[in-house]
């Protein structure tokens, strides 16, 4: 159980690396240059569906444990409060410091990014050194809607024949809600349909659904039997993604058929990433070693911390070395952020993250990334 526990901290530290190392790419103008190398670092942004998917199967996990082995099911109100303390402590000290140092917005539009409101209105402009948050809005999105989805799914699944078997047909239908907001989108010309959550839910509900499957099967002895097999699929399906199939680096908006098929590649890769550790918790193995050992351990539990300060430190430093937009140093930008951000975060954690835990009743802190048979829901990180 804790070798699990560690190795899904362990594919949070490296999803939290990639959307660092995707910020630098994009400030440095090196993600737009030519080659094959370019692409690879352009599709970085998958590490945002990897997120909602651990979220979707962390925080649903307690629900669908209720409803197959019978157990108490999570009260919505302390779930509720228990989400507030964990992700906006610290979303609140990194969003008033980068408000305060560059933001020129009024008081009302301020106060919409610390109330977590800013994809509501997308005509606002987005302060220097927030440009990642645009992800928070969702998952605290899918936070308030889970009690009801896992209401209704509930109800669904205890009406007879078998649980497992009927929550997972409950769950089905949710990545639709996904594809019809894609086309909403495109065919109606409303991109900051993008920015809402029924246009990610499709991550949430495989989430949801591994939740299931984890309760049910316990450990698959198929997906550890082919967990390397699958691995070496997810980077396969990963290059596809890092072609023009799936759309234009750049901020062009992708036709109906780019964004259905990067859709579909980015769900195919975010679970073939996860599952081997959420289905398959073998602890001895090389994946396990690799991804579970102290260090990626530990950066799992720091990453949310990580992925709030990484772009204000790579923002302060652009503009502290006068560096025009797209023609930053790679080298010297990775390097530098790197180390800042990981002295911060390891800052933060402690003594805020760690801190408004145990306002929420819990005596110790656990793992942002919970042992399979103990979940405990994880902050955002991406």
């Amino acid at each position: 159980m804790k070798s699990r526990d560690a190795a899904l901290d362990g594919v949070r530290a490296l999803a939290a690396l990639g959307v660092w190392l995707l910020h630098v790419g994009s400030n440095t103008g090196v993600m737009y240059r030519d080659g094959m190398y370019a692409w690879l670092m352009a599709r970085l942004g998958i590490a945002v569906p990897i997120f909602f998917l651990l979220s979707g199967l962390l925080l649903y996990r307690p629900w669908a444990r209720a409803v197959i082995e019978n157990t108490a099911r999570p009260r919505p109100l302390p779930y509720l409060w228990r989400r507030v303390l964990r992700v906006m402590p610290v979303y609140w000290l990194v969003t008033a410091l980068a408000l305060w140092a560059w933001s020129g917005l009024d008081w009302a539009g301020r106060l919409k990014w610390l109330l977590l409101l800013q994809n509501y209105f997308p005509g606002d402009p987005t302060p220097d050194g927030l440009y990642q948050m645009w992800t928070l809005p969702i998952e605290m999105a899918f936070y308030v809607t889970l009690p009801l989805l896992a209401w209704l799914l509930d109800r669904w699944a205890r009406r007879g024949g078998n649980r497992p078997v009927r929550l997972l047909a409950g769950i089905a239908p949710l990545p639709l809600v996904s594809v019809a907001s894609v086309m909403v989108a495109r065919l109606g010309d409303r991109p900051e349909v993008g920015l809402w959550l029924p246009y990610h839910l499709v991550f949430f509900a495989c989430g949801m659904a591994m939740a299931v499957l984890s309760v049910w099967l316990r450990e698959s002895r198929v997906v550890d039997a082919l967990a390397p097999q699958l691995l070496v699929l997810a980077f396969l399906l990963y290059a596809l993604l890092s072609t023009g199939l799936a759309g234009p680096r750049e901020l062009t908006l992708p036709t109906l058929g780019q964004s259905l098929f990067r859709l579909s590649l980015e769900t195919a890769v975010a679970v073939l990433v996860v599952a081997p550790f959420a289905l398959a918790p073998r602890e001895g193995t090389l994946r396990h070693r690799l991804l579970g050992n102290p260090v990626t351990a530990y950066l799992g539990r720091i990453s949310y911390s990580f992925f709030l300060w990484h772009a204000p430190v790579i923002t302060l430093q652009l503009k502290l070395t006068g560096a025009q937009p797209f023609q930053g140093d790679f080298p010297s930008v990775a390097v530098v952020s790197l180390i800042v951000t990981l002295l911060l975060s390891v800052g933060s954690y402690h003594l805020v993250e760690l801190t408004a835990l145990r306002l929420s009743g819990r005596r110790r802190a656990p793992a942002p990334l919970p042992a399979a048979r103990e979940a405990a829901p994880a902050a955002p990180a991406g």
